[in-house]
């Protein structure tokens, strides 16, 4: 199926999805939280990972975790507006993916703000702790953290194929997307999920405004 043929069925019946605020704005959210991942991961990108103390305390590497953050955050609303498009007729798939989804999306998105806001501190107050090996609750904390973010969205793409909600092109990225985004919180493994997601937005946002115009009486003569 082509994707003028995924916007020409998706155009019918959306109706009932306009209804929900959350629904109607999910393509601009998504839009929004794709364009803020990829340019915080473009900043973040020439930093080295493993010089901790410099790395967390730069100005401009900072900016780029607060516009990461803020790019999750609008993928939390990006993903919650999404699953009103029709992801439940997946079944149970598709309400396993949408919760694996955000579960792993809150959990990164803490250890983002961790990485964004503690760190620096730390970095600060007591840089020898930030070369110390990680103890087994953080350690256990940081993996599920990361593997539920990357299981979940690979799942939502994969589940909204199977729904035929979203075009097939945009939900293999997503799952792409997904599977490499298991060390997003290094660029720039976040970039290819901000792509996908970036596309998802646009579709989405093209074919709202289809439904809207197709759903609008004609005018009296």
């Amino acid at each position: 199926m082509t994707s003028s043929d995924h916007d020409a069925r998706a155009t019918r019946g959306k109706d009932d999805m306009l209804d929900s605020p959350l629904s109607r704005i999910a393509g601009l959210m998504a839009l929004a939280a794709g364009v803020l991942i990829v340019v915080a991961q473009l900043v973040m990108l020439p930093f080295d990972p493993d010089d901790h103390v410099a790395t967390s305390t730069d100005p401009v590497f900072q900016t780029g975790g607060v516009i990461y953050l803020i790019g999750f955050i609008a993928l939390m609303l990006a993903l919650i507006g999404a699953y009103g498009w029709g992801l439940h007729k997946a079944g149970k798939l598709g309400v396993i993916a949408f919760v694996t989804a955000i579960v792993g999306t809150m959990m990164l998105g803490g250890d983002l703000w961790f990485e964004t806001f503690a760190i620096p501190w730390l970095a600060d107050e007591a840089p020898a702790s930030l070369d110390t090996d990680p103890t087994t609750l953080l350690a256990i904390g940081a993996i599920s953290s990361y593997l539920s973010f990357a299981v979940g969205w690979a799942l939502f793409g994969f589940a909204n194929f199977r729904a035929r909600v979203f075009p097939t092109a945009i939900c293999v990225a997503i799952v792409i997307g997904g599977v490499i985004g298991f060390q997003s919180l290094l660029s720039p493994f976040g970039i290819p999920l901000g792509l996908a997601v970036v596309w998802l937005g646009v579709w989405m946002l093209r074919t709202t405004t289809a439904a809207s115009e197709t759903s609008q009486p004609a005018p009296q003569v």
